[in-house]
């Protein structure tokens, strides 16, 4: 245990455990959490009846706590396994497929979606991973029609004012991105004549930016971005505009979080940052620029 406490401090911060650096503080967390819980899921894992793998959850505020997992053996003797803290999304993110693959060191999954709004490929530690387990155990894999709501922790961000646009310029913005993701898409179906307009258009904006990159900051030029950080492959740099925002309190801590939600590359989803760690004043119209640890749900037709 003491080795994941080690790795998630940095991400309880976020939801208002700021102050839980030590190992017997973060254990108590943990115990209150398993006796408590305001919702438990169960499934066999891999097949094995005598085997439950088991999620505790409790919320500290609105839609965010600690999800505590373990198993029950054929003795009901509980084994912990990890915790990890979550902020549950509000909206729908994407309507792409995603894939599911488990981690190498514990019972944990990861989400990768290929949505071609955002431009990289989105991994994302995945909040729901017993109905996905039920679903494989079942062999009903892959499911179709799901959808996926994401959302994140920041460790450390700012508020950036926006880019002053007029409304003949948004207009132009929405169409030049509608046309572009339909050249994405055209261009995974192997059309050249999108490839090829899509390599002629990044040669345009990359000479354009660099002319005026020289007398202009790249935070007037750049509006929001998306980008891998670091060697954690769930973890983001972003920048996106803020379309609504409001503070919550830890119920147990008393500490403010605030919640935002960001339009990123035309991707939508929530975001919680500790206040502590918030450098400026969060107002819709305006943009976060952080660092996240990127979670994501998978909405199921059907969940048994």
């Amino acid at each position: 245990m003491k080795s994941e406490v080690r790795f998630l401090h940095k991400f309880l911060k976020s939801i208002g455990f700021s102050e839980y650096t030590t190992t017997r503080k973060i254990q108590e967390l943990v115990k209150d959490v398993i006796m408590n819980p305001e919702s438990r899921n169960y499934t066999t894992l891999n097949g094995n009846e005598d085997t439950v793998l088991v999620e505790f959850c409790k919320n500290f505020a609105e839609n965010m706590g600690i999800a505590v997992c373990g198993e029950f053996d054929e003795n009901d003797n509980f084994t912990f396994y990890y915790f990890y803290p979550y902020l549950r999304g509000t909206g729908v993110s994407s309507m792409e497929d995603v894939s599911v693959e488990r981690h190498a060191a514990k019972e944990s999954y990861a989400g990768v979606c290929d949505d071609i709004k955002v431009g990289v490929t989105l991994i994302f530690y995945l909040q729901n991973m017993i109905p996905y387990i039920k679903y494989r155990n079942t062999d009903k894999l892959p499911v179709r029609g799901t959808s996926l709501t994401l959302s994140a922790l920041g460790i450390q961000g700012s508020i950036m004012m926006p880019i002053i646009k007029s409304e003949n310029q948004k207009k132009k913005i929405q169409q030049s991105t509608l046309t572009r993701n339909q050249l994405i898409e055209a261009a995974r179906r192997g059309d050249e004549d999108a490839i090829e307009s899509l390599t002629l258009e990044d040669m345009d904006t990359y000479t354009t930016i660099s002319r005026r990159i020289q007398k202009e900051n790249v935070f007037s030029l750049v509006d929001t971005y998306f980008m891998p950080y670091g060697v954690e492959c769930d973890q983001y740099s972003v920048l996106g505009e803020i379309t609504e925002c409001h503070i919550v309190k830890n119920r147990l801590t008393e500490e403010e979080i605030c919640v935002m939600t960001l339009n990123c590359n035309e991707l939508s989803f929530d975001v919680c940052i500790n206040v502590k760690d918030l450098f400026g004043e969060p107002k819709v119209g305006r943009r976060f620029k952080g660092v996240v640890w990127l979670q994501g749900a998978v909405n199921y037709p059907e969940q048994d």
